[in-house]
C-alpha cells in the first residue's frame, strides 16, 4: 500500500478545502441571489423631498400603516401584518430610511421619516388611517402621530423598542457590540450564523427565549425563523439598521404624552428587548391608553401572533 508522503497530503487537503470553500461560497451566493429576488418586484417607489421612498400594498378594507422594525423593510411590514390582512384590512408597508430601495438621507430623524410617509399617504390619496409600528418602528410610528395628528386615526406601538427614561433598552458589552455589528452588515456572517445557530439568532437578534420553539405550532416555528431570514440581504438594510441602532442609544426626543388618538400598546413579559417595561412607561404618559401584555413570546410574540392581530383588529374597530 502506498503511504501518501507529507507533501501529497498537504496537497490534498488543500484541494479539500478549496473545493469546500467554492461549495460554501456558491451556496452563500445563491443565498443572496434568493433573497434579492425575493424583494423584487414586490414593492413600488414614490419620489419625496427626502430622496425614494419604498413601498408595498397588500389585501383589501380599511387601510393600515404597518412601520417595520429593525432589520426589516416592506416585506417585515407584510409578514407583521399578514393576519391582519387577513382580517380584512389592506396593508401599507413602506421600508424606513436607509432599507432596501428606500434612499439614506442626510438627516435621516424621525421627524423627517415622519414627514416621508406623510408625503406617502399624499401620494396615494389617503388622507387618514390607523398606523402601527413594530419595534423600532414604533418610533417612526409615534414620530407620524405626534407631527401629523390630523391623519392618525389610531395608534398600534408593537413591542416598541423605544428609549424612553434615557438609557438604551439594550445594553451590550464593546464585545457584543462588534459582534451584532459585524452581523448585522455582511450578508455573509449572518447567512454563516444562520446556517449554524439559527436558534441562538432567536435568541438574541429577535429576542426571544428559543425553548418557545418546542412549545409553539409548526406555524409559528416558521414564521419565528421566516423572520429570521427576511433580514437579508443585510448589504441593502445596513444603513437603516445602523441608523436604528444610533437612535436607540439616546432618549426618544418625543412626548407620548401629547398623543391624542387611541393607542394600544402590546408587548411581552418575557421580550429580551424590556419592551414591556417600555410600554408600560408609554401607557402611564398617555392617560387613554390600553395595553396588553403577553405572558411569554418574546420580542416577536411567538405563539400568540393570531391573538395578537385580534387584539389590533378589535382595537381598531373600536377606534373609527
Amino acid at each position: 500500500m502506498t503511504r501518501l508522503t507529507r507533501q501529497q497530503w498537504l496537497i490534498g487537503a488543500g484541494v479539500g478545502a478549496l473545493i469546500g470553500a467554492g461549495y460554501v461560497w456558491s451556496r452563500f451566493r445563491q443565498a443572496v441571489a434568493t433573497a434579492e429576488c425575493r424583494v423584487a418586484a414586490r414593492s413600488s417607489t414614490i419620489a419625496t423631498p427626502f430622496g425614494t421612498l419604498e413601498y408595498a400594498m397588500a389585501g383589501s378594507g380599511p387601510p393600515l400603516l404597518m412601520i417595520h422594525g429593525t432589520g426589516g423593510g416592506f416585506d417585515q411590514g407584510l409578514r407583521f401584518a399578514g393576519v391582519l390582512k387577513r382580517f380584512g384590512h389592506q396593508i401599507i408597508a413602506p421600508s424606513r430610511f436607509g432599507y432596501l430601495r428606500s434612499d439614506f438621507p442626510e438627516d435621516p430623524s424621525l421627524v423627517n421619516q415622519a414627514d416621508a410617509l406623510a408625503a406617502l399617504l399624499d401620494h396615494l390619496a389617503i388622507d387618514r388611517l390607523a398606523v402601527a409600528g413594530g419595534s423600532a418602528g414604533a418610533l417612526s410610528a409615534t414620530a407620524f402621530a405626534l407631527r401629523h395628528p390630523d391623519r392618525c386615526s389610531a395608534l398600534v406601538l408593537l413591542v416598541p423598542a423605544a428609549n424612553v427614561d434615557g438609557s438604551d433598552p439594550v445594553e451590550m458589552s464593546a464585545l457584543q457590540e462588534t459582534a451584532v455589528r459585524t452581523l448585522l452588515t455582511s450578508d455573509f456572517a449572518f447567512w454563516s450564523a444562520l446556517n449554524i445557530a439559527p436558534e441562538t439568532l432567536i435568541g438574541t437578534l429577535l429576542a426571544t427565549d428559543p425553548a418557545l420553539l418546542a412549545t409553539v405550532s409548526q406555524s409559528e416555528r416558521a414564521r419565528a425563523f421566516g423572520i429570521l431570514a427576511d433580514i437579508m440581504p443585510i448589504g441593502a438594510r445596513a444603513k437603516g439598521m445602523l441608523n436604528d441602532a444610533r437612535q436607540a442609544g439616546h432618549p426618544a426626543a418625543m412626548d407620548f404624552s401629547q398623543l391624542r388618538m387611541p393607542v394600544l400598546l402590546i408587548s411581552a413579559e418575557d421580550d429580551r428587548f424590556g419592551t414591556a417595561a417600555t410600554a408600560r412607561k408609554i401607557a402611564e404618559a398617555v392617560a387613554h391608553a390600553e395595553i396588553t401584555i403577553l405572558p411569554d413570546g418574546g420580542h416577536i410574540w411567538l405563539g400568540h401572533d393570531v391573538e395578537v392581530a385580534q387584539r389590533i383588529d378589535r382595537f381598531l374597530a373600536q377606534s373609527v
